[in-house]
């Protein structure tokens, strides 16, 4: 998809787990305690997405914490990986995700513009605190909004609101940025001006949807958005 710079943007607002911080990092400060680690940290992301989609659906809401302790030991038992010692560490380093490298210069560059920033996130209040704190970037985020506060999770369109009522601006004045193209797909469904930053060389959603911009990682984000 060609980019294309986006008018009338008041805000952009942020997935965290796959756009923001790299969920994958956490499995790579252990991966000498597996043997195949790679494929572990794959099916517990697939199971972490999974657990939440199916609890919204079945009105049987725990917070994020919980669902990728659950999604954890689905990925650990699976693989016959029976440590208690590695599981309590990688719930730890879950804690302390890495940011992708483009992530702190492109927050000053929005910055330095004026955009208001916001993260729109299924991770709970502690998880969201505790990966900003490790990745120093406190104090670029004019709110930081989980889906705790209405106990379901993306992409049902309440979860989007969040940012609107947050912010106090229209949807179509939210620029949405995630690397998950499903949260693109439900953020447009919305009506959020979606840039879809596909990390991974996904293919498109079958969903009836678009995005206004695709883009390989946030470092292009800056020069699409216009005031």
């Amino acid at each position: 998809m060609k980019e294309r710079a986006l008018q009338g943007i008041k805000a952009c607002v942020f997935d965290a787990y796959g756009t923001l911080f790299d969920v994958h990092s956490a499995v790579a400060q252990h991966t000498h305690r597996m043997a195949n680690a790679s494929a572990v940290s794959q099916l517990w992301r697939t199971k972490q997405l999974e657990y939440t989609w199916l609890r919204t659906l079945m009105g049987r809401y725990v917070d994020f914490w919980e669902v990728t302790g659950d999604a954890l030991d689905f990925a650990l038992d699976t693989h016959r990986i029976s440590d208690s010692q590695l599981r309590a560490d990688l719930m730890q380093a879950y804690l302390g995700l890495s940011c992708y490298p483009e992530v702190p210069g492109l927050l000053d560059e929005l910055k330095s513009k004026g955009v208001r920033c916001a993260i729109l996130s299924n991770g709970s209040p502690k998880m969201l605190s505790s990966a900003i704190h490790h990745a120093k970037l406190e104090g670029y985020f004019d709110a930081v909004l989980s889906v705790d506060g209405i106990r379901m999770y993306k992409p049902d369109p309440r979860v989007y609101q969040q940012a609107v009522d947050a912010l106090g601006v229209e949807a179509t004045e939210i620029a949405f940025q995630s690397s998950n193209a499903w949260d693109a797909a439900g953020a447009d469904a919305f009506g959020f001006r979606v840039i879809w930053v596909n990390r991974f060389g996904q293919k498109a959603e079958r969903l009836g949807t678009s995005v206004a911009a695709e883009i390989k990682d946030l470092s292009a984000l800056s020069d699409l958005i216009l005031r």
